[in-house]
């Protein structure tokens, strides 16, 4: 398929889930999984379910496919297949990760999260905090939806041990700009610890460029099963002890976070899911969703009052918005008998909300690639008619 220009009815026809007549603009809260991804984990429980460590062919089938999972995942966020892990989901991978990097916290010690955050990257660093006194900041975000940056500049102190932030956020749909909050970290001596759940599937992952040194996400996001997925820098991995079982290996390094046998259908689900990713192409997944959030705002009735950016500049096509006259889901449950699949509510973005005076939320409508501008057009006039 070419990487400049996208045949949607072409990808749509790889979803047998897309066949009902429900426009579907649920993605931030996980998205549909072409058959690809259903039929790689079909294939797997039926011809190689068995654990690792034993000498027949199953066994060493499944062996071959964590390798394989690791290469994909590696790929997928451009570092060494030794330096990242799976696990059940993000918030399960973010407190054990940040629960092992409390051994080498000291009381006092400081954390900056920021308003923009999903609660995942922020209530692990809050019982981080209870347990060793350590002290959590909040870095602010503008009226707009932004990253307050002076905000953030100004709350780090020689105390500070972690920047954590999301790479977009999942409510009102900013990007930040992961180089720059690790330069900031860096320059202070702290960790930059991004979350790319929200973000995966609206764009390349590449850590190295953006000199992350944590960074989680999870496949259910992007057409895959549900499953978590985390980076870390090298040093770190080397220098962390983890939790875990004793006779477990130590190597490759992410390995040692992995408790418990590994999902190994899901795995093989998560290798089809990067294979979808890579058989479209980043230039052509980014300029259609471009598109469909441009289309979108273009046509928002008056009486919709938008949270966020107004243009498709600095964001991800996920919007958080009002309705005049009607709650947050008073709407959402009017569109979903109207036949449309959209979210209400604070989507764990807490602090998000809270800055808003949003108490009761706000309807969220979040495009993926497999959503159509016909779709945007039933979905606006819905809207326009409530």
């Amino acid at each position: 398929m070419s990487t400049l220009t996208l045949d949607v009815e072409a990808v749509r026809g790889r979803f047998s889930a897309l066949r009902r007549e429900l426009p579907l603009f649920d993605a931030p809260g996980g998205t549909q999984c072409p058959d690809s991804v259903i039929d790689a984990m079909a294939a797997y429980l039926r011809s190689s379910n068995a654990n690792v460590g034993g000498p027949y062919a199953p066994s060493r089938e499944t062996e071959a496919l964590i390798a394989d999972a690791r290469l994909a995942a590696a790929e997928w966020m451009g570092c060494s297949s030794e330096e990242l892990g799976f696990g059940a989901n993000m918030t399960t991978l973010n407190f054990t990760l940040t629960r092992t990097l409390g051994r080498e916290l000291d009381a006092g010690d400081e954390i900056i999260v920021t308003r923009l955050d999903h609660d995942g990257n922020v209530s692990p660093w809050l019982e981080l905090a209870r347990d060793l006194d350590l002290v959590v900041r909040f870095a602010d975000m503008a009226d707009d939806c932004t990253l307050d940056l002076a905000d953030l500049e100004a709350q780090l102190s020689p105390r500070t041990r972690v920047i954590a932030f999301p790479v977009a956020s999942n409510a009102v749909g900013t990007f930040i700009e992961p180089r720059r909050i690790a330069d900031l970290a860096h320059e202070t001596g702290a960790l930059a610890w991004a979350d790319a759940v929200h973000y995966a599937p609206h764009g390349p992952i590449d850590v190295a460029a953006w000199d992350v040194d944590v960074l989680l996400n999870s496949p259910y996001k992007y057409c895959g099963p549900h499953l978590g997925l985390f980076y870390a820098r090298r040093e770190l991995l080397e220098r962390w002890r983890p939790y875990k079982v004793r006779p477990a290996a130590n190597e490759p390094l992410g390995h040692r976070f992995e408790t418990g046998t590994m999902p190994h259908e899901l795995l093989a689900g998560f290798v089809a899911a990067v294979d979808h990713f890579r058989s479209l192409g980043w230039d052509a997944i980014v300029a259609h969703e471009r598109d469909l959030g441009e289309r979108f705002l273009a046509g928002l009735p008056e009486r919709a009052r938008l949270y966020g950016l107004p243009t498709m500049e600095g964001r991800v096509p996920t919007f958080a918005f009002t309705l005049e006259g009607l709650s947050a889901e008073e709407t959402a449950t009017r569109l979903g008998e109207r036949g449309f699949a959209v979210w209400h509510g604070n989507y764990y973005a807490v602090e998000v909300m809270k800055r808003l005076g949003l108490e009761a939320g706000a309807v969220r409508v979040g495009m993926i690639h497999y959503n159509s501008a016909h779709e945007v057009d039933r979905l606006l006039e819905a809207l326009s008619g409530l």
